[in-house]
């Protein structure tokens, strides 16, 4: 098996010489043959090695019995051994998370720490080769992700280094007789046999029954695995510098938007992977009920014919398509009206950081971004707010009036939009302008040298 090992460390550029190596030792044959396996090629390599333990407390003597265990092994190896104890079932129970979970998450941090502790170039750890089809067949089961499908990496980083998996290439059977021929006697988890866990239900039930069939099983789907993550890390990459060009992100508000058309002129593979770097930005944590099925709502949503609509994602985050464009934001339970009184001279800042300015002025001249009227026009004072049910307004070639609510859809501004959008009208509640869409006619003509004008600064001309 050394040779198998050497091999498949030298075909994946796993181990370079000189370096150090922290290697993860349960006390079960796969940790511990891994233990031995680099005590075996420590000098040859130059390696610095030490071995890492971590008790779950799950198993009480047990587990303490099985650091106990390293520790011996280690002097007898003459193997440098840190041990710790860590308290799963209190963490799991804090952090409302399963046990293998929380088991996993403290054993990395614990192995973590020792990486940087003795600035370690690896982590080895002993998964095998049935390891490998456990898990791609599980995530077939359970997920529609092709991240997941690929497997365990045969390395990837790691605190100050890399985590290498050397053992990927063997299986379980080998290992084994790995142990017996150098009379190594690992310590035993009965709970390996227990099938109400999920992994070991597929190492009991099905993988046995697939190496029927295919006996060689492991080196198929290694291949399999390391074709996929070729493919995904291509594809991620690719996805991540385009990225920018499709989506914009707001970091204040933790919000993303993109126009439909330019996001589906790209080819499929990359607009579900633009998804998923979508929703990695945003959440700080997927959550666990986030699944395909919200992907499935999310590429219905571009394709639907309705110009307004929505759907609901984990944790208040909301997708919602408006026209042309696809906004992804968190529900914020707060109203966005405003209603404030604008005196001459004077400004409002709005909520958005944009600011509304009055003064006195005699020059009749309008833009884009201002609006003039005589003080004989209106009813003074000027009022800031947003809409209410029923505004219409008039401007000049107009016949009669308009909702505001239909300039709004003619001008394809998006719903969540429409109640934050300042309005300007004077104290009789006449729409005199409709900030960026529409400048009201007042119904007198004015006569009067005294003017009045409006400016607008818009925050984000400013970004």
């Amino acid at each position: 098996m050394r040779e198998a090992v050497t091999a498949f460390m030298n075909k994946h550029q796993l181990l370079a010489k000189q370096k150090t190596v922290i290697i993860g030792v349960s006390g079960g044959p796969d940790s511990m043959a891994l233990l031995h396996f680099f005590e075996s090629i420590r000098t040859s390599y130059q390696l610095q090695i030490i071995a890492c333990s971590v008790d779950h407390q799950l198993r009480g003597e047990q587990s303490q019995a099985d650091l106990l265990y390293v520790q011996q092994k280690c002097a007898e190896w003459d193997i440098e051994f840190f041990g710790t104890s860590v308290d799963v079932p209190a963490y799991a129970e804090n952090k409302k998370i399963g046990v293998e979970v929380a088991a996993r998450e403290l054993r990395y941090r614990v192995f973590a720490e020792q990486m940087q502790k003795y600035h370690a170039d690896y982590l080895a750890l002993g998964h095998h080769g049935d390891d490998q089809v456990e898990t791609m067949l599980m995530a077939l089961v359970r997920s529609a992700n092709v991240k997941a499908l690929a497997g365990i990496p045969v390395t990837r980083p790691f605190a100050c280094g890399f985590i290498i998996r050397p053992f990927l290439g063997v299986t379980k059977d080998e290992i084994e007789t790995y142990c017996k021929k150098h009379r190594i006697v690992p310590r035993r988890d009965s709970t390996n046999d227990e099938t109400k866990f999920t992994r070991n239900y597929f190492r009991k039930k099905i993988v046995p029954l697939i190496k029927v069939k295919n006996n060689n099983i492991h080196t198929t789907v290694q291949h399999l695995s390391n074709a996929l993550q070729q493919d995904e890390q291509f594809l991620h990459e690719e996805a991540k510098r385009l990225f920018d060009d499709v989506v914009t992100l707001d970091q204040t508000y933790r919000s993303a938007v993109f126009q439909i058309d330019h996001f589906q002129s790209f080819p499929n593979a990359l607009q579900r992977r633009f998804y998923h770097l979508i929703l990695n930005y945003l959440y700080d944590e997927l959550p666990k009920d986030l699944s395909y099925t919200h992907e499935e709502q999310f590429f219905a949503l571009l394709l639907s014919k309705k110009a307004n609509t929505g759907v609901d994602f984990p944790l208040h985050l909301k997708v919602e398509k408006s026209y042309q464009k696809v906004y992804f934001r968190f529900h914020v339970h707060e109203s966005q009206s405003i209603h404030e009184t604008l005196h001459i001279p004077g400004e409002i800042r709005l909520p958005d950081g944009s600011i509304i300015s009055a003064e006195w002025t005699d020059m009749p001249t309008w833009t884009e971004d201002t609006y003039v009227c005589g003080t004989d026009q209106i009813a003074l004072p000027l009022h800031i707010r947003t809409r209410w049910a029923g505004d219409r307004m008039s401007w000049k070639g107009l016949n009669g009036s308009k909702k505001v609510k239909d300039i709004f859809i003619d001008a394809k501004i998006p719903p969540k939009e429409r109640d934050k959008w300042p309005i300007v009208t004077d104290n009789n509640g006449e729409i005199l302008w409709l900030i960026g869409l529409k400048k009201g006619q007042p119904k007198k003509q004015t006569n009067s040298a005294s003017l009045i004008k409006l400016s607008y600064k818009n925050s984000a001309k400013d970004c």
